[in-house]
């Protein structure tokens, strides 16, 4: 197997990729970790060849330990850190962006980052590409060398792409259960050469020969933050008694190859073309695993071992919704089984103005609703009347010539309006959709069809005339609240 693998001109990385998200977990224990030694620690990876990092600016003190590993290492020009940034929900302004970025060199003692990855918590709040709008601003003035994402499902992933923001790369949830990336996000990593970095490939040590043969366990007896998020997995997938029977059958390739459960379930996360990297957590200063690592990416698959792998897979349940919906919609298969440990609130969208007793408007602020004298959405005691909605975000056209991502963001304003306004898609009974080009209608259907699936509103949709240059679809709407 190829051991690196080249993302842009100016970002290549390991095929396995060290994550540092346990720094966290051990700060929280030990409370303060010796900064200087804990870097020390990531020396045996990089004389490995296991020289790409993963951390986050919510990782604890992980993007300092890494800076000081570098500066340790300044003849090493093979070393790359890829880091996250996780804003809070809410309006998103170019300050904020460049402090973020700021931050994040300064703790890591760079000039320039190799790769940030943004998480957005709600994609009908439109800051989320305000940010990726900045990001970019920031890579052409060189502060960052590459964008990612990270937790993006497939169709808003498509919305940023199709309007111009340079991706290379999602990190998601992707193991041998969790098979979310083969469906849509395929299709838009295909068409735009964006690659995959693989997490979870293990379920936070559930998928290990540990757990060969073992009981069920109490959710109240899990150690870490990540048994408890992934027992969730495989309550989801069908169940301990399947996952045991799962476990037998990754045992006996395992065997086959003489190596663990482990390396064999992560090593068929790289199976998937998609997938550029599958990201392994270390506690630095214990068990590096470094012997199992290199193991790994010497596996050799079969064409039998495939099969046999397949014949168990299919008879798990499908993980539900798209990559990264954990985060987003119910059921959430997090930690805590809800957002509680990641956020206090989400704000609303869209500020209300009340008119009467009975009336309030929201305005979603493009130049349309000030010129044209109209808003957003109008609630008149249970009812909520949503005007015709293009893919237009302050004074640019979201989705670009793809009708599609067009339709996807139209339909999250849609829901910012209605959720600003006390309700929410469920509550839709009637959808209007015009399209500039019939020959789009297909595309544009699709796409609701997908965000409106067991809603099933009343709708219309027919060609019309757009106004305003590079339109592809309007849509209007009607709620009533129970």
């Amino acid at each position: 197997m190829n051991k690196i693998v080249k993302l842009s001109s100016s970002l290549s990385t390991t095929r396995l990729i060290i994550g540092l998200w346990q720094i966290a977990d051990m700060e929280r224990r030990d409370k303060q970790l010796d900064l200087t030694k804990t870097a020390t620690h990531m020396n045996a990876y990089i004389e490995a060849g296991f020289t790409t990092f993963d951390m986050a600016d919510h990782y604890g003190s992980s993007e300092i330990i890494a800076g000081i590993c570098k500066n340790n290492h300044p003849e090493n020009k093979s070393i790359r850190f890829l880091t996250k940034w996780v804003p809070k929900p809410g309006p998103i302004d170019k300050k904020k962006v460049r402090e973020a970025i700021e931050t994040a060199l300064q703790r890591m003692q760079q000039k320039s980052l190799d790769l940030i990855q943004f998480h957005a918590w709600l994609y009908a709040d439109p800051s989320w590409l305000d940010a990726l709008f900045y990001l970019k601003e920031l890579k052409e003035e060189g502060l960052i060398k590459n964008i990612g994402v990270t937790n993006f499902d497939s169709y808003h992933l498509q919305i940023a792409l199709a309007s111009g923001i340079p991706i290379v790369s999602n990190q998601i949830s992707h193991s041998i259960i969790d098979r979310r990336a083969l469906g849509a996000m395929k299709e838009v990593c295909d068409h735009y050469k964006v690659n995959l970095f693989a997490y979870g490939t293990l379920l936070g040590g559930f998928l290990s020969d540990r757990w060969l043969g073992v009981e069920e366990p109490q959710m109240e007896g899990l150690n870490t933050w990540s048994q408890m998020k992934y027992i969730r997995f495989i309550k989801a997938s069908g169940g301990w008694k399947l996952f045991q029977e799962l476990l037998e059958t990754l045992n006996k390739v395992a065997q086959k190859h003489k190596t663990s459960i482990a390396n064999i379930s992560s090593r068929y996360v790289l199976e998937n073309p998609n997938v550029a990297a599958v990201i392994i957590g270390a506690r630095l200063g214990e068990n590096s695993h470094i012997k199992a690592h290199t193991e790994l990416l010497n596996i050799t698959f079969e064409e039998g071992d495939i099969q046999t792998l397949e014949k168990v897979i299919s008879k798990l349940t499908s993980i539900p919704g798209n990559c990264g919906d954990e985060y987003r919609k119910p059921p959430f298969l997090t930690a805590s089984g809800d957002l509680s440990h990641h956020l206090e609130t989400i704000p609303s969208v869209y500020p209300k103005f009340k008119q009467s007793k009975q009336r309030e408007q929201v305005y979603s602020g493009t130049v349309w609703e000030s010129f044209a004298g109209y808003s957003r959405a109008v609630k008149k005691g249970n009812r909520i009347v949503v005007s015709g909605t293009t893919a237009t975000h302050k004074n640019k056209v979201i989705g670009g010539d793809d009708a599609a991502a067009q339709t996807h963001f139209v339909i999250d304003k849609i829901e910012a309006a209605i959720s600003s306004l006390g309700g929410s898609l469920k509550d839709v009974v009637r959808t209007r959709i015009f399209v500039n080009d019939i020959k789009d209608w297909e595309l544009v259907a699709k796409a609701h069809g997908i965000r409106f699936k067991n809603i099933d509103p009343a709708n219309t949709l027919v060609e019309a005339k757009l106004v305003g240059k590079g339109y592809k679809v309007e849509i209007e709407a009607e709620a009533i609240l129970d």
